[in-house]
C-alpha cells in the first residue's frame, strides 16, 4: 500500500481533479490518499497545512499550486524535503525548474492551466466555476490530465516495487499533451493542438489584465476576453473528443484494482 499525500494551495485546474486521476472509481487497493489545502491563499503561513499531512507519513507527496516559485508553494514543498515530491504548478513556475531538480523535486508544470481573469468588476464565484469547468475539459480531452495520471503512477509503481522511483520532470506542452491523448484521427489530433494553444495564451492576457493595465477601461474588457478564449479552447477539445467517439477511438485507461493501468480504445471492448 502506497500512502499519497495532495496538498493543495490556491487554485488551478488540476489542483480540483487531481487525486481523483489516480482512483476514479473509488476502488484501488494499492493506495491510501490524503489530501490537505489552505483553500484559495498561498502565503508562506499558509504552508502550515503541511504539519497535518505529515501526520499521515505519505510515502508520496504531491504540491498541486499555481506559480509554484512563490514562497508559499516553497515552504510547503521544502517541508517534505527528503520524501519523493511531486510539484504540480503552472507556466510561471517553469523559472524555478533548476531549482526543483537541484532539491530533488519532481514537477509537472502545464501550460495551459492558465491564470484566470482576477479582476474584482469581472469575477465572481460564478465566472470562476465557469472557468475552472473550462479548463478541466480542455485538460482532460487534450490528453494533459492522463500524462499527469502517467507521470503519477509511474511513482506509484516505484514505490510499490520497493524501488527509488524516478521522479518526473516534464513540461506539458501541446504536443505533450495530444500526444498523451493518443488521438486516432488528424483532424481530432489537430482540433485538441489548437484547444492547447488557444488555452495556453490565456495566461497572457489574464497577467497583463490582472498586473499591467490600471485603466478599467482597459482591464476589464482583457480580463472578459482571456475567459472567452478559454471557453472556445473547451468548445475546440470537446469536438476533438467527437470526432474520435465518431471513429470509435476513444482512447482509455482504467485503473484496475491493484492499480495497473488497462487500456482501451473501442466503446464495447474490454480493457486489457
Amino acid at each position: 500500500m502506497v500512502k499519497v499525500g495532495v496538498l493543495k494551495m490556491g487554485a488551478i485546474g488540476t489542483a480540483l481533479l487531481v487525486e481523483y486521476l489516480l482512483d476514479e472509481r473509488a476502488d484501488r487497493g494499492d493506495i491510501s490518499v490524503r489530501v490537505v489545502t489552505s483553500g484559495a491563499k498561498m502565503q508562506p503561513e499558509e504552508a502550515e497545512v503541511a504539519e497535518k499531512l505529515k501526520e499521515f507519513d505519505p510515502d508520496l507527496v504531491i504540491v498541486v499550486s499555481p506559480n509554484a516559485a512563490l514562497p508559499g508553494p516553497k515552504a510547503a514543498r521544502e517541508a517534505f524535503e527528503g520524501k519523493p515530491v511531486i510539484v504540480i504548478s503552472d507556466a510561471p513556475a517553469k523559472k524555478a525548474k533548476d531549482e526543483f531538480a537541484e532539491k530533488g523535486f519532481g514537477y509537472i508544470l502545464i501550460n495551459a492551466d492558465s491564470m484566470i481573469g482576477a479582476r474584482r468588476e469581472f469575477l465572481d464565484p460564478t465566472e470562476m466555476a465557469l472557468f475552472n469547468a473550462d479548463v478541466i475539459k480542455v485538460l482532460a480531452a487534450t490528453g494533459a490530465f492522463r500524462l499527469v495520471q502517467e507521470a503519477i503512477d509511474k511513482v506509484i509503481d516505484a514505490l510499490k516495487e520497493g524501488k527509488e522511483p524516478e521522479l518526473p520532470q516534464v513540461v506539458v506542452t501541446a504536443e505533450r499533451a495530444v500526444a498523451a491523448g493518443n488521438f486516432k484521427n488528424p483532424y481530432a489530433k489537430a482540433k485538441a493542438m489548437a484547444a492547447y494553444y488557444i488555452a495556453e495564451k490565456v495566461a497572457d492576457i489574464d497577467v497583463k489584465g490582472c498586473f499591467i493595465e490600471r485603466d478599467p477601461e482597459k482591464y476589464i474588457p482583457l480580463v472578459a476576453s482571456a475567459h472567452e478564449m478559454m471557453r472556445v479552447a473547451a468548445i475546440e477539445a470537446d469536438k476533438a473528443r467527437e470526432i474520435e467517439k465518431g471513429g470509435d477511438s476513444v482512447y482509455r485507461t482504467p485503473h484496475s484494482k491493484d492499480g495497473v493501468v488497462l487500456k482501451k480504445a473501442g466503446l464495447m471492448e474490454k480493457p486489457q
